[in-house]
C-alpha cells in the first residue's frame, strides 16, 4: 500500500495500481525501456494490475516474467470495462495511468488518476480529466515510489 496525504487535495491509500499497456507501459506492444524494473520496485508496495485489449498480441509474453496481473479486454466498449474492473477493486483505492482515449473513465473515477503522452501521444479528454499529466511512463512510476513529488504537484 501506497499512502500519501496531500494537502487541500486529500489522503490517499492507494492498494492497486492499474495501467494501460499500449501507449502506457509499451510502444507498438513492445515493453518501454525501464519498465519492467521499475515494476518489480512498485510490487513490493502495491498490486499491479495491466489491462488491454492487447492491439499487438504481445502483452502476455512481453509481462510474463514481472509480478503483474494482467487482464485482456474485448476491444469494444474499453472504457467501460476499464472502469467497471477498477470499480471492482475499489476505485477509492486505485491510481490509474493511462494514455488513451478508452483509459478516460478510470482515470476520472480512480483515487489518483494519471495520463501520459508519449511517442502514442495522449487523449485530449483523458489528458484533461487526470490529476496529474507526464510525459515519460518512467516518470509516472517514479511519482508513486517518491510521493512527495505528488504532494508537491497536487497541493494547493
Amino acid at each position: 500500500m501506497i499512502t500519501i496525504a496531500i494537502p487541500d487535495f486529500g489522503d490517499l491509500e492507494l492498494h492497486h495500481l492499474v495501467t494501460d499497456y499500449n501507449g502506457t507501459l509499451a510502444l507498438d506492444g513492445i515493453l518501454l525501456s525501464g519498465v519492467n524494473r521499475r515494476l518489480k520496485e512498485l510490487s513490493n508496495h502495491i498490486t499491479i494490475h495491466v489491462i488491454t485489449a492487447d492491439t499487438f498480441g504481445l502483452a502476455q509474453a512481453q509481462l510474463a516474467d514481472l509480478p503483474v496481473q494482467l487482464t485482456i479486454i474485448p476491444e469494444t466498449d474499453q472504457a467501460n470495462a476499464k472502469l467497471r474492473f477498477i470499480e471492482t477493486l475499489g476505485a477509492e483505492k486505485v491510481v490509474a495511468l493511462g494514455n488513451g482515449r478508452n483509459d478516460r473513465k478510470m482515470v476520472v473515477a480512480a483515487a489518483l488518476g494519471i495520463a501520459l503522452i508519449q511517442e502514442e501521444g495522449g487523449a485530449v479528454d483523458t489528458v484533461i480529466h487526470a490529476d496529474v499529466v507526464t510525459t515519460s511512463i518512467l516518470d509516472a512510476l517514479e511519482l508513486l515510489a517518491n510521493p512527495n513529488r505528488l504532494k508537491a504537484t497536487l497541493r494547493s
